[in-house]
């Protein structure tokens, strides 16, 4: 390297040069495209994070029918701009610690049953409302309502009291609850004024970011919010969310320069992609799972027989090898990994069987095909591996018919609402959240529609369960519930492939979800 091409390295790297006149000087003295970038990119991260600029993100996931209303989010689009434009009571760091956020400071009684959380003073919403803690208590006990039809109001039924002393928001639990912190880091609490009673869809909230235009299913632009109280996070002048539905168009808009960063990278191409001049790919393993749902209080999926029938019938290593790419790991029909904390790995795997797939449909009694809903939103190659299914279950005599269905709506209207559909899950920090959202028999979002008094009750006592070795067990035990009673097949846990080009920086993997944990626009920034 050159004196001179050092000297454009310092100029860069101080902000004195912008990316189109450092390419272009670096050409003119002889170094690569690909290099420059390399170079440019390394110059970026030496200077830290940028003020400025206006990022677009090219994502999957959003609808027609997406809303402001933090309660009703359920795909990748409407949880990454609430993580944009709001903020929780707490934040769960890359590493699974407790961050907090609108709650500067969290303590408890010694039994976990009682939780004290300070709301932070000067914090201020983007109508110029100032933060309370009646507020924060409001926003609970919203998404406590039966009528909200939150999302979170799964996790919000421990609680038993939401009140408010001074400036501490108060939350009495009903057994305790030593991961209750973990919950109040749920992408649906964003906090609202007066808890969204009045305008839920307002769009009012007090994150760096502010609502500008919103087009559901087409863009979302929001802009820097100037009195956020966080001066370390935000560092974009403004934000746009583009909903690029289709893989390769994500792809080419990316290389293109069109957008900046993109979502659900599809693993058959992630390596190809990231050969591209100036893209960089990142995959991180977590908790994420892409799965079949069944209703089981649904015929024919109210008998257990078929369910176990077609659980045997899928074959999850043929799966993940050619839908994933490698870029996943084996799932075993319950919604945890090892990823998760108190995990039981001596849980036996289950594998394809044929034989005893046909056991068990023959049990059932059922005759004709079955029908499966999937659409290339479900997750990424969500068709494939639905054909994949429909031909490994043939080999047990079990006719799969599929439905494809629009990406437009799916979420709202097949998801959650027919009875056997391809879907996803991003997972959750802790055990009891991840049931809690999913598998309470009283859960909004109990897709599966698993109501068992027995395993509602050991999610109670796991809850308060201070002893880590008897709190295992009884997740291990309601692990074993799911994985043989209930209507989840999950085939794979995924990792998040994401992408960006040069034109930002600041990435950090996140295994609590995609895209930073939704956080992208939040911490990256621009080089240009």
């Amino acid at each position: 390297m050159n004196d001179e091409f050092r000297y454009l390295m310092a100029r860069a790297a101080r902000g004195k040069l912008d990316r189109r006149a450092f390419m272009g000087r670096a050409a003119a003295l002889g170094v690569t495209g690909a290099m420059a970038n390399t170079l440019l990119a390394t110059a970026a991260r030496a200077q830290g994070p940028q003020r400025g600029g206006h990022l677009v993100i090219g994502m999957q996931g959003g609808e027609s029918t997406n809303s402001l209303d933090p309660a009703l989010a359920a795909s990748q689009v409407p949880f990454t701009y609430l993580r944009t434009t709001g903020d929780t009571l707490v934040n769960i760091t890359p590493d699974g610690q407790i961050e907090p956020r609108l709650a500067e400071e969290i303590s408890a009684s010694d039994d976990a049953r009682t939780w004290s959380l300070k709301i932070r003073s000067g914090v201020e919403f983007h109508n110029g409302q100032t933060l309370t803690a009646e507020d924060c208590a409001q926003t609970l006990r919203r998404h406590s309502d039966e009528e909200s039809q939150s999302g979170a109001l799964g996790i919000m039924r421990g609680l038993t009291d939401i009140r408010v002393d001074g400036d501490t928001l108060v939350l009495e639990t009903e057994t305790p609850n030593a991961d209750l912190p973990y919950l109040l880091a749920d992408y649906h609490l964003v906090i609202q004024p007066n808890g969204g009673f009045d305008d839920p869809a307002a769009g009012i909230f007090t994150g760096p970011y502010k609502w500008v235009e919103d087009e559901p299913g087409v863009r979302h632009v929001m802009e820097k919010f100037a009195n956020h109280w966080d001066d370390s996070v935000g560092h974009f002048n403004s934000v746009e969310v583009l909903v690029i539905n289709d893989a390769t168009a994500r792809n080419s808009a990316l290389q293109s320069g069109q957008v900046q960063i993109i979502n659900r990278v599809e693993p058959r191409v992630a390596g190809l992609l990231g050969r591209a001049p100036g893209v960089q790919i990142h995959s991180t393993a977590g908790r994420g799972h892409y799965v079949f749902i069944m209703h089981c209080n649904t015929a024919p999926f109210d008998n257990n027989d078929l369910r176990m029938a077609l659980k045997y019938a899928i074959d999850r290593e043929d799966m993940l090898d050619k839908i994933l790419r490698g870029y996943g790991s084996l799932g075993n029909d319950m919604p945890v990994n090892e990823a998760y904390p108190l995990f039981d790995e001596t849980i036996p795997q289950r594998s394809f069987d044929p034989d005893r797939a046909r056991h068990h449909y023959e049990r059932s009694g059922h005759d004709g095909p079955i029908i499966l809903r999937t659409s290339e939103v479900a997750f990424p190659g969500a068709v494939d591996a639905a054909q994949l299914f429909q031909e490994s279950a043939a080999q047990a005599g079990i006719p799969i018919e599929i439905v494809r269905e629009p990406g437009d709506g799916y979420w709202s209207e097949v998801w959650n609402a027919q009875p056997f559909s391809a879907s996803y899950w991003g997972g959750r920090p802790v055990q009891d959240q991840m049931y809690s959202t999913a598998y309470l028999s009283t859960a909004d979002w109990n897709d599966t529609r698993f109501f068992n008094d027995h395993f509602d009750s050991l999610l109670l006592e796991a809850r308060g369960e201070l002893d880590l070795d008897r709190r295992k067990a009884i997740y291990s035990e309601m692990g074993m519930m799911v994985r043989d009673e209930g209507g989840l097949i999950c085939p794979m846990f995924n990792d998040f492939i994401d992408a960006h080009n040069a034109q930002v920086d600041g990435w950090e993997g996140n295994p609590n979800g995609e895209m930073m944990n939704g956080f992208a626009a939040v911490h990256m920034w621009s080089t240009a």
